[in-house]
Formats: C-alpha cells, sequence, structure tokens
C-alpha cells in the first residue's frame, strides 16, 4: 500500500440515477417515488433555453417541497460556457434548503472549472450560513475532458463521482456513431481466414471501453464513485443491462437511467446476488479465523484468500448492507 491514503467519497448508494427534465415538474413525484438511488433534476441538455429561468425556478420548489426520502438529490446546471451557470449556482445555493445533496457539473474540461465552481460554492455557502456542504458529480463528455481526467478528479475536497457523458463525448471526438451508449457494428474485427475456405467470424468491440476504464481509474484513484451515463434505446432492456454489466466489471458502481424503465435494470446489475453475499461472508469468517490462527491466507473452496480478498468481500457485504438499510427505510 503507499504511503499516500485516498479519502473516500461520502458513501451512497449510486446504484441507478435518474435523469429529471427540469422544465416538467410533473415528473417531480413520480422520480420521488421511484425505486432510484439518485435522482438529478436537469437544468441543461433537457431543458430548452427559453424555458431555463422557469425550469430553475421548478427545480428550486422541488429541492425544498418534495418528499425525497432517502434518495441522493442532484441538480445538474447548465455548463460554464454559457451565461445561465452562474444564476443556477447562486439560486440553488441561496434558496433551495439542505436537501440539495451534489451538484452535477457537465462538461467538465479542466481542473480549473471544478476550482471556479469550488470558490462560487464556497463563498456562497459562508454568505448564506448553510448547514450542508454541496458535493460535485463531474461528467467528462468531452475530449478535453478525458485528456485532463485525472487533474479533474482531484481538483476539490467537494468531488464524489466521475460520470461518463458518452453523447457528447462521441460528438467531441467526432466519433462515427449516432447512438447513445450502445454498440457500433463497424467498430470489429475478423478472425484469420480459415485454410478450408469457412466463412470468417466478425466480433464486435467495445468502443467504448477504452474511456470508461480510464474514467474509473481517475475516479478511484481520487476516491470518487464511478458512474456510466446514458444508455439511449429505452426500448432494448437487454441491449441495457449488457452496457452496464460491462460497466461493473470494469468498476463502475452504477449508470444513468433515463426513463423510469431502467431504473429496475440498473439497480439489478449493480446489486450483488445473495450468493455473492453469501460468499462474500464466507471469507471474512475464514479470514478472521486465519488470523487468529496466525495465517495471512486460507484456502476456501479450492480457491486460495488473502488481505485482498477481504477488501474485496469487504465491499460486496457493506454494499448490500446500504441496500438493505434503503430498503428498511422506504418501507
Amino acid at each position: 500500500m503507499s504511503f499516500t491514503i485516498v479519502e473516500q467519497a461520502p458513501a451512497r448508494l449510486n446504484r441507478s440515477e435518474l435523469a429529471v427534465p427540469g422544465s416538467n415538474p410533473k415528473l417531480f413525484e413520480k422520480a420521488a417515488a421511484s425505486a432510484v438511488d439518485v435522482v438529478f433534476l436537469d437544468l441543461e441538455d433537457a431543458v430548452a433555453p427559453d424555458e431555463k429561468v422557469q425550469a430553475r425556478r421548478n427545480v428550486i420548489a422541488a429541492v425544498n417541497d418534495v418528499d425525497w426520502g432517502n434518495k441522493t438529490l442532484s441538480v445538474r446546471i447548465n455548463g460554464l460556457d454559457t451565461h445561465y451557470m452562474y444564476r443556477d449556482v447562486v439560486d440553488l445555493l441561496e434558496q433551495a434548503g439542505d436537501r440539495l445533496d451534489l451538484i452535477m457539473i457537465p462538461k467538465v474540461g479542466t481542473a480549473q472549472d471544478v476550482y471556479a465552481l469550488d470558490m462560487l460554492a464556497t463563498q456562497i455557502e459562508a454568505a448564506k450560513g448553510r448547514k450542508k456542504r454541496i458535493g460535485f458529480e463531474l461528467i467528462i463528455e468531452t475530449a478535453l475532458g478525458m485528456q485532463n481526467i485525472h487533474e479533474i478528479a482531484a481538483a476539490s475536497k467537494r468531488n464524489e463521482s466521475l460520470h461518463f457523458g458518452v453523447a457528447d463525448y462521441a460528438a467531441s471526438t467526432k466519433a462515427r456513431t449516432t447512438g447513445i451508449g450502445g454498440p457500433n457494428p463497424s467498430y470489429g474485427v475478423l478472425t484469420d481466414a480459415a485454410t478450408d475456405g469457412a466463412p470468417r467470424d466478425y466480433h464486435w468491440g467495445d468502443m467504448w471501453h477504452y474511456a470508461i476504464a480510464r474514467m474509473v481509474v481517475a475516479a478511484r484513484a481520487n476516491g470518487l464513485r464511478p458512474i456510466d451515463g446514458p444508455f439511449g434505446d429505452y426500448s432494448d432492456a437487454d441491449g441495457y443491462k449488457a452496457q452496464a454489466r460491462r460497466a461493473a466489471v470494469l468498476g463502475c458502481e452504477g449508470k444513468w437511467a433515463i426513463h423510469p424503465s431502467q431504473i429496475g435494470l440498473a439497480n439489478e446489475v449493480f446489486s450483488p446476488s445473495e450468493q455473492e453475499v453469501t460468499k462474500a461472508k464466507r471469507i471474512l469468517e475464514a479470514m478472521a479465523q486465519a488470523q487468529k490462527d496466525g495465517k495471512g491466507a486460507v484456502s476456501l473452496d479450492g480457491r486460495l484468500i488473502d488481505i485482498a480478498s477481504i477488501k474485496q468481500a469487504e465491499v460486496m457485504v457493506k454494499t448490500a448492507e446500504q441496500i438493505a438499510g434503503q430498503g428498511q427505510a422506504k418501507g
């Protein structure tokens, strides 16, 4: 272990994160009653320019008046390159109560972007005497942001999570795709030609693998939660789950839901199964006994487990406890 200890962001369930347009207040109560872990009320892409001001008012009222239960509540502000951003932050932090947990910052390109928002939020919190410090969610959705992702992740103590904004990232990198978050049939390879003349097999690849893997490393190296972004075809449940599973394998904690039908899919994929939790508990029990016996490693079910196994098992058991606690709170 390095002498540098990574400070972890506040522990929050982040399996599913629902995008809700700030211009459509009818959806607020439905989002609050859903099974989603995190709700972000959107002032950016989902809101037309002539609706920005009213959407901001809607969101502030919703933060103050809607019963959000035990959900994490976030608001996506407009980009730093717009004239809406400063008023989003000022009005939110001056008028919305302490129920607001996070601000989501879109299209973060440099560490200085985060620094600027941190400074503004700090001044407002001090001036207004806010009791709870606002956390930051950062969307990496440009080539500039991906280039500077490690500096961005470390730019503020407010940072809690990195998100992959696949649609804008594709536009920024001029990727030859119009899908949002799915595979591309042109991104694949052919097997070598067979000597018997049999047809060559074609294997699809994951064109977003590099971006998500890099985001995971930057997030984990700075104690943040890596979250996969949207999957545009909300009628394709199997496709959504496939993309979510590969994100989970790479280390992501959750995925966006752009439609309520995707909430349950994300919660399913990013929740450890009962079998996995049982095995994790057995690992912890076996290692506890090994330590009593003065051993640094032990065999369980024909496999070696050691200190690294403990860390993996502890994470899984803790996640299961968080999920169970959320369910009890809802009940």
